[in-house]
């Protein structure tokens, strides 16, 4: 059931059901809050008819997996704190959808979309959640992933897990959302929620950012409190905000930073600003010409602007930085998977790495449907202590390659930052060969820790293609002001259509 009978009621109570919602912007929710044109009861029984009629009907985008039962509840709770004089931040009474890996003490469950942890309800919140509820947010629903953060196995199609399903691109429905944050995604970009909140690793915000045209920030290493999330390796897991306005992810980004990062940041505001120079990476020109015009865009409007560019047409990382990577994040599946099962008191025949494997094989299609899991085996067969120098050497040569690769730029040539493609556009869903990625640049700045802001830059035909701005760490604030100018100036974004095929 997704509604109560009392959420149901209440949403038959709604007075304001035709008023122009659709992708309000928070500074606009606020301003109709604070005129009393709108209350955040009406707000939330507007996105509870979006995922009514848009995910589990119409185009069945399968964005989201749980609906907060007590969600208007919370918001009349806001809403009687507003009439009181009391608001408690820019979020106040303001929906946001959280991945499902995240923990809730509440009626959601936390399931990382696996069936081992199917209807699992935590005791605690994840500690960005308590920020959230000290903020007035109001904890929409849970959104769908690439099952374990798509960390299970190899071959896995993103957007798929075994509970929620294969999660659909709303702008063609036979694509690939991308990511592990794809029902963060794509329930910001179909409007069914105004701001949602997504996790990565590698590429897991800014690659369903950019292939469903949303704003997407993967922040500095260590800005945003990790505790609670269903991690895959602390070394590189972080949440961060997804949005359809550099605003609105600027806002959510706030709020969810820790108070050190808030003070090495300062505010985030969104006002439009371009530095000196930028490094413009023009390396996937010749195969995409879709990007070459989108970064043709991007340049011409950069240089009206005064901007020195610098481009450069060759971005390849070494492949012993991928090696270390991955030898690094099963290394920290093994160690913090087991230590997150412990902490939020797992069911015990699913409380360790090793049971979960079990479960799966035990259960067979029905855990692992067409693909395995690879990643959690070698991660319960890892020797903690004995590959304890063999994951360190691993952690320090990867991080050291990627600062490498970035502070060529941004320290030694003295960039501001870099701008260079997200990922290229979408392709289809296959679930026999799984992903068929053809290139990403999320991998340097996930490794370095630094952070990286995808926005949407373009289209290839139908597909969403993203603009990523890369800088140093604790430069968010830089970012968000490039990135409201740019998002000014191309003005790229478009709402979905749901085709049902690529044109």
């Amino acid at each position: 059931m997704r509604f109560s009978l009392l959420s149901l009621l209440m949403l038959c109570s709604v007075s304001h059901a035709a008023m122009p919602l659709q992708e309000i912007t928070v500074a606009k929710a606020n301003k109709l809050m604070q005129q009393q044109g709108l209350s955040s009861v009406e707000l939330t029984q507007y996105y509870l008819q979006q995922i009514n009629t848009v995910d589990d009907a119409g185009p069945h985008l399968n964005a989201i997996v749980d609906i907060n039962p007590d969600a208007l509840q919370q918001a009349a709770a806001m809403d009687a704190e507003r009439k009181a004089g009391k608001v408690r931040s820019a979020l106040h009474g303001i929906p946001v959808v959280l991945k499902a890996n995240i923990a809730t003490a509440d009626k959601l469950p936390t399931t990382a979309g696996a069936l081992a942890l199917k209807d699992f309800k935590t005791s605690k919140d994840a500690a960005l959640v308590t920020k959230l509820r000290a903020a007035g947010a109001v904890i929409l629903a849970k959104a769908n992933l690439s099952e374990w953060a798509n960390f299970r196995g190899e071959g896995s199609a993103s957007g798929w897990s075994a509970l929620g399903g294969q999660t659909k691109n709303p702008y063609v429905l036979t694509h690939s959302p991308c990511g592990s944050s794809s029902g963060s995604g794509v329930a910001v970009a179909a409007d069914l929620t105004l701001l949602a909140v997504g996790t990565e690793t590698d590429g897991s915000i800014v690659c369903p950012a950019s292939m469903n045209a949303v704003v997407g920030i993967k922040p500095t290493r260590g800005s945003v409190p990790g505790q609670g999330i269903i991690p895959i390796a602390d070394a590189q897991d972080i949440a961060g905000p997804m949005a359809r306005t550099v605003a609105d992810a600027a806002t959510l980004l706030e709020i969810l930073q820790t108070p050190e990062a808030q003070q090495k940041t300062g505010p985030l505001e969104a006002k439009a600003w371009m530095p000196k120079k930028v490094v413009l990476v023009r390396a996937f020109d010749k195969d995409y010409p879709a990007i070459k015009r989108m970064l043709d865009n991007t340049e011409a409007a950069l240089l009206v602007a005064g901007v020195q560019v610098q481009t450069v047409h060759n971005w390849q990382l070494p492949n012993e930085l991928y090696r270390d990577e991955l030898k690094v994040l099963v290394y920290e599946f093994g160690r913090d998977l087991a230590r997150w099962l412990k902490d939020y008191q797992a069911p015990e025949p699913v409380n360790s790495v090793q049971k979960l494997v079990d479960f799966n094989l035990t259960k067979g299609k029905a855990a692992l449907a067409f693909y395995g899991q690879d990643y959690l085996q070698q991660a319960a067969a890892m020797d903690l202590v004995k590959e304890q120098d063999a994951y360190q050497q691993a952690l320090n040569h990867s991080r050291a390659l990627a600062e490498r690769q970035l502070d060529q730029y941004l320290k030694q040539a003295k960039a501001d930052l870099i701008l260079l493609p997200t990922y290229g556009p979408s392709w289809p869903i296959d679930h026999v060969k799984g992903d068929s990625f053809n290139f990403g640049t999320s991998t340097a700045a996930a490794v370095a820790g630094y952070p990286n802001l995808s926005l949407p830059g373009g289209f290839d035909s139908d597909l969403p293609l993203g603009l990523s701005l890369i800088g140093l760490p604790w430069s968010e604030q830089k970012l968000i002001s490039a990135a409201t100018f740019l998002e000014q100036k191309l003005q790229a974004r478009k709402t979905p259509e749901f085709l049902s095929k690529a044109r």
